[in-house]
């Protein structure tokens, strides 16, 4: 809403960020305001007048929105209104973020840091990149935003095809990161989830026609279905074999393989359709022994030749030990030891373990469960990862047959 108001989006965003944290403090203390929405929109915006006020280069802006719109047409709408996808100022400034003018990864980094409030480091781990590389990508997508004059406002629809991959780009991390969070005590970031589907659904209102957008939704959904029976009383991890598969969410896996039952048929075929096709598979199968695993190996394959990436190749692998055993999953595991987007990642030895675990070669598990445990910032990961080993380690050594 400030950004749209006065036309600044950098000087938009210190003035929300004082906002925030002038909640953080004062909400402990004074109890959480009626409208929290209203309270945050009031601060920031008095704040963002202190600021436009305070220089003149800013001032001048100002005036300029002023003369150029009408009053009418000036005026943010009440903090209680309901919004649409066309009046969703969140899904409008995505969009600017994701301008074809930004390389695309730095238009992506740029909207998970303003749109997803993730974090520099976080936004790294995602890439895979070093945290200053990534802090120079954003401060240059900022810097370009701001000399580029862009206005803020829903681009036209010819111009939104330039922007739709950045756009479902940046959606798909946000929801990453809030499903299993890459650092701290908890496994998942509920907000970040559930803002990452929100956006995704009025993206896919605004475009029901785009069938990779309600990939992605459908995605989304199957994969959040899951979320309650993730975690035990503890918060700790659970994993796929292990949960309560009558816990999952029923009517978000049938909104889920609805859409992508609408979607695949209508074409082109993309990633996110792919991806929510094996989590259908996952989310309708009673266990993991039924589940059928040579059709998510199949769907792995193409998903390799729409958009091949290392973690990709790592779950094909390990479908690849669900259909032929783990040897070969091992063997395909092994192909992507030397791969730089996955070193000192903890995914490579938690697959890796596994697999070992799987082929009954408890020492070389417990060595790379641990490993992954060492390699992974996720505490919920953590405690997982090194209970595997413990328990493994704690199981009774097999008797040897006598000579």
């Amino acid at each position: 809403m400030l950004a749209r108001r006065f036309g600044d989006f950098a000087t938009a965003e210190d003035a929300v960020q004082e906002a925030l944290l002038a909640a953080a403090t004062q909400w402990p203390a004074e109890g959480l305001p009626g409208n929290p929405r209203g309270w945050l929109i009031q601060v920031g915006y008095r704040r963002m007048i202190e600021l436009v006020r305070g220089e003149q280069a800013r001032r001048r802006r100002e005036d300029l929105v002023a003369r150029r719109d009408p009053d009418d047409q000036r005026h943010a709408p009440a903090a209680d209104e309901e919004l649409t996808a066309e009046r969703d100022d969140t899904l409008v400034l995505l969009m600017l973020c994701c301008h074809p003018a930004l390389a695309p990864t730095s238009a992506v980094a740029l909207t998970l840091r303003a749109v997803g409030g993730l974090s520099t480091a976080e936004i790294a781990r995602a890439f895979l990149v070093p945290e200053a590389t990534m802090a120079q990508r954003i401060s240059r997508a900022k810097q370009r935003i701001r000399a580029s004059g862009l206005p803020f406002r829903m681009p036209e629809p010819a111009e939104r095809a330039d922007r739709l991959t950045a756009v479902r780009q940046v959606l798909y991390l946000i929801f990453t990161e809030g499903h299993t969070s890459t650092t701290g005590p908890d496994l998942r970031r509920v907000d970040l989830a559930a803002e990452a589907i929100r956006l995704t659904r009025a993206l896919h209102t605004l475009l029901p026609d785009d069938s990779e957008s309600a990939g992605l939704l459908a995605l989304m959904l199957l994969t959040e279905a899951r979320g309650p029976a993730r975690t035990g009383p503890s918060g700790e991890l659970i994993s796929l074999s292990d949960q309560d598969r009558s816990r999952w969410d029923a009517a978000a896996i049938a909104e889920g393989v609805a859409l992508v039952t609408r979607a695949l048929p209508r074409g082109p075929v993309g990633p996110y359709q792919v991806q929510a096709a094996i989590a259908a598979l996952h989310d309708e199968a009673p266990s993991t022994e039924a589940t059928d695993w040579p059709q998510i190996l199949a769907l792995y394959k193409v998903l390799e030749r729409l958009a091949g990436s290392p973690v990709v190749a790592l779950n094909r692998a390990v479908a690849t030990a669900m259909v032929h055993g783990p040897a070969a999953g091992l063997a395909a595991v092994d192909a992507l030891a030397d791969d730089p987007q996955l070193a000192g990642h903890h995914r490579l030895p938690a697959a890796r373990a596994h697999l070992h675990e799987m082929a009954g070669d408890r020492d070389r598990a417990i060595v790379d469960y641990r490993a992954a445990a060492a390699r992974t910032n996720s505490l919920p990961e953590q405690r997982y990862l090194t209970m595997r080993a413990a328990r493994l380690a704690a199981e009774p050594s097999p008797v040897q047959p006598e000579d």
